[in-house]
């Protein structure tokens, strides 16, 4: 080793997890250990049986303090599981957090080679070796500050929006709560009755909308929208449109948002499972009905004596939707309708056509109860679904082959049939353009993780409740909402936040202001300036999310990109190929 290289030497740890059998059922890990316990720089070496476990923890805490380590790896799971906790792990130890590296063995490596053991632990050795080049080449950051004003801009007045909004001004914070129509309380609004606790939709929004006028903290703002956005985390100015089209705008200042703006329901074609002939309903049209009912049960003035449920009408790709998930809510929903019709007139005849019944958790007994009550149900398969049609002299005919008879074919009467229709996503597509708001295949707006940080998203600040981000239960969506409220609260309450630092930075003396770095950033981050006779680009550090999109658009190369320059991935890539570039 030459004395320039001894004075930039690393001491780098590396630790390769077991995973519980995850990763070294098919990864050779201790043969990862000896390939790259070699490498340059390479201090410490070490396999896990969990990386994340308080005891391993610990043990690297040690291994840093007593080796001076500079550098940190993790071959573990995915970077979204335990970024942050190893980047405690560094901190606790006096390690610049970010000269840690995770490489991903586990989703990226072992998962999809179960088949290749001597292949998984090959690309298994070079992931960590690249990892630890771009470790070898890490600088010491430090987080930005950044000042945070104590309001929240609440979007969606619906029941989680509601809860969110009267949470946030009982711990100090001031609220404004826009609705984009014109009287508060959503879906839940339009209920009677709701499972478990019976209590009346209607009464439980008056009790909310009650509660949040008692609070002057709250600011409500109906018939209103979103329509602009500017600023950075912890000061933004959104533009609210009141009143509708061609309607004056407001600016209101938050130091966070939380986007709480539910969800519709499926609507069916016209042919699909009958929808368009007389007596064919959906759930929530059916719902409606019995709410404001009194015995007998009638529609459209006639008595209604038998119902036909048929489920999953829009979810789980059933006639030809496109929604390949489970709505959740819709069996438990129905179910509890069915107990309510009984409650009505026991004698009214009930069928439950289902692929699957999923009255989950705490509700199973309702599915209990409504058997109890007289209603039958009938297992259909996905490949034969129930056919309705209208029968000579009047209402309707439900056939289905009925998979616990031994595929018979039943044919049942009924005065009524309702769809059993799911939850989709509101169509949102102006509030995602100003918000940058993430949405998965499916729709729904995107957590950055469903277990960890189940109401944040990728954009800092940006919160989202309640159904918007896919289908809940009135009681899941009042949870999600006050977990937003005390997201807000981390991050609000104390007048400052820490933004990770990994951010692009433009070399003004490179820059040939092109504008090309403009168009490819999606949060508006880069703006153009100028100093005498030059342009140039620059980019806000609170602004930019370091996403990297506009790294590869400069053709200057004047844009890098903290904690992986090019430098760094061109390192990783080396490191990677069997013959070095």
């Amino acid at each position: 080793m030459t004395a320039h290289e001894a004075a930039n030497a690393r001491r780098i740890g590396v630790y390769v997890c077991h995973c519980g059998g995850n990763i070294s059922d098919y990864v050779d890990v201790d043969k990862v250990i000896a390939d790259i316990e070699d490498a340059g720089d390479v201090v410490v070496a070490k396999t896990a049986m969990f990386a994340c476990s308080d005891a391993t923890q610990q043990d690297m805490v040690a291994d840093i303090t007593a080796q001076q380590l500079d550098g940190l790896v993790v071959a573990s799971c995915s970077p979204k599981l335990h970024t942050y906790t190893f980047r405690g792990v560094a901190a606790r130890a006096g390690l610049n957090p970010y000269e840690y590296t995770q490489v991903n063995i586990r989703e990226q490596c072992s998962w999809v080679h179960t088949d290749d053991q001597q292949g998984a632990t090959d690309k298994a050795t070079a992931l960590v070796r690249a990892g630890i080049s771009r470790t070898r080449l890490t600088t010491p950051l430090e987080p930005m500050v950044v000042e945070t004003l104590p309001r929240t801009l609440v979007i969606g007045g619906g029941i989680a929006g509601l809860r969110a909004a009267i949470g946030l001004a009982d711990i100090g914070l001031g609220v404004t709560l826009v609705e984009r129509e014109l009287e508060l309380g959503g879906w839940v609004r339009r209920f009677g009755p709701m499972y478990p606790h019976g209590k009346d939709g209607r009464a439980l929004i008056e009790t909310l909308v009650a509660e949040v006028r008692r609070r002057p903290a709250i600011t409500v703002l109906t018939g209103a929208e979103v329509v602009g956005k500017a600023g950075s985390f912890g000061n933004y100015r959104v533009t609210v449109r009141v009143g509708g089209e061609g309607a004056g705008t407001i600016e209101v200042a938050a130091g966070s948002i939380v986007a709480a703006t539910g969800f519709d329901a499926y609507q069916p074609e016209t042919g699909e499972f009958g929808y368009g002939i007389e007596g064919v309903v959906t759930l929530p049209e059916f719902k409606a009905l019995v709410d404001e009912a009194t015995a007998p049960l009638t529609h459209r003035g006639r008595p209604v004596r038998s119902v036909a449920y048929v489920y999953c009408v829009g979810s789980r790709n059933t006639g030809g939707c496109a929604n390949a998930y489970c709505s959740r809510f819709c069996c438990a929903a129905t179910v509890q309708t069915a107990v309510q019709v009984s409650g009505l007139d026991p004698s009214i005849r009930q069928f439950h056509l289902y692929r699957d019944m999923r009255t989950y958790g705490k509700f199973e007994p309702l599915y209990t109860e409504a058997r109890k009550a007289g209603s039958v149900f009938v297992k259909f398969d996905n490949d034969a679904p129930p056919a309705v049609a209208r029968r000579d002299g009047g209402g309707l005919t439900v056939t289905v082959r009925d998979l616990l008879t031994h595929n018979e074919e039943l044919a049942l009467p009924a005065d009524l049939v309702v769809l059993v229709t799911g939850m989709v996503p509101r169509d949102n597509e102006a509030l995602v353009g100003v918000l940058k708001l993430p949405a998965g295949s499916d729709g729904f707006f995107n957590e950055i993780h469903p277990k960890l940080r189940p109401v944040e998203t990728v954009v800092d600040g940006v919160l989202i409740a309640g159904a918007c981000q896919g289908p809940k239960t009135s009681a899941e969506s009042v949870a999600s909402g006050l977990a937003a409220v005390t997201q807000s609260a981390a991050i609000l309450k104390k007048g400052f936040t820490e933004l990770d630092p990994l951010v692009a930075t433009a070399d003004q003396g490179a820059c040939t202001a092109c504008g090309d770095c403009l168009t490819a950033c999606p949060y508006d981050a880069i703006s153009m300036t100028e100093t005498g006779d030059r342009h140039f680009a620059v980019i806000s550090p609170t602004g930019c999310k370091g996403c990297g999109g506009c790294v590869p658009m400069c053709p200057e190369n004047a844009i890098d990109l903290l904690g992986y320059t090019d430098a760094q991935v061109t390192a990783m890539i080396e490191s990677l190929v069997e013959v070095p570039a």
